[in-house]
């Protein structure tokens, strides 16, 4: 599928009058769901600010087109300062454990050691996230890509923590879909919620 995202507009039969005529004429090409980027510069929070109140909603799509155009001029987390994220999450799914989608779930996090493989990872997983590559699409909260001055990471949320044999199952196909061979860990909000550094629950 990530494939056929970067190359489906450009392997239609053309007709006559060259490229230029085939693209005015081939319409957009639309994605099964909408989807959000959002953007949280923690670089310089205020202070006695709550957590999220940063967090800024950028642009919603649902073409191949728009997240081509979007991923291209704007969102690659390599040019992000340290202390920022960028996330890409179902349409109507804010990036906060409080929303009701996001609530009883977790995820997956995989760290980075360089601005290359970082931006790789992210641009695989947004492609398998808009291509609908997981089987348990509606399980997918979204994905977020975090800078930080030690270790970037890339963290793939899902709705339904409890459900382990979903989340391996979610898990093993990430890794797959990023070409990773280390052990990835899954941690649950509500843990998170109570200790920043809680134990992770399942491996993959």
């Amino acid at each position: 599928m990530a494939t056929e995202l970067s190359s489906s507009a450009a392997t239609e039969q053309q007709p006559e009058g060259g490229p230029a005529m085939a693209a005015a004429n081939a319409g957009p090409h639309k994605l099964e769901r909408k989807w959000t980027f959002w953007f949280d510069n923690q670089s310089k929070p205020k202070q006695g600010a709550a957590w999220g109140t940063s967090l800024r909603q950028v642009y919603t799509f649902d073409t191949v087109e728009e997240f081509w155009c979007l991923y291209d001029q704007i969102f690659k987390p390599s040019k992000l300062p340290a202390q920022a994220d960028f996330h890409l999450f179902r349409a109507g799914v804010e990036p906060k454990w409080e929303d009701p989608e996001c609530a009883n779930g977790g995820k997956w996090t995989v760290a980075s050691n360089t601005k290359s493989s970082l931006d790789t990872m992210w641009l695989e997983t947004l492609m398998a996230l808009i291509g609908e590559q997981f089987d348990e699409t509606d399980e997918i909260c979204g994905v977020v890509a975090s800078v930080r001055p030690r270790q970037d990471k890339i963290s793939l949320w899902t709705k339904t923590a409890a459900n382990e044999a979903v989340q391996i199952s979610i898990g093993r196909k990430w890794k797959q879909i990023i070409d990773l061979s280390d052990r990835i860990t899954y941690s649950f909000h509500d843990d998170s919620r109570r200790d920043r550094s809680a134990k992770a629950r399942y491996n993959a």
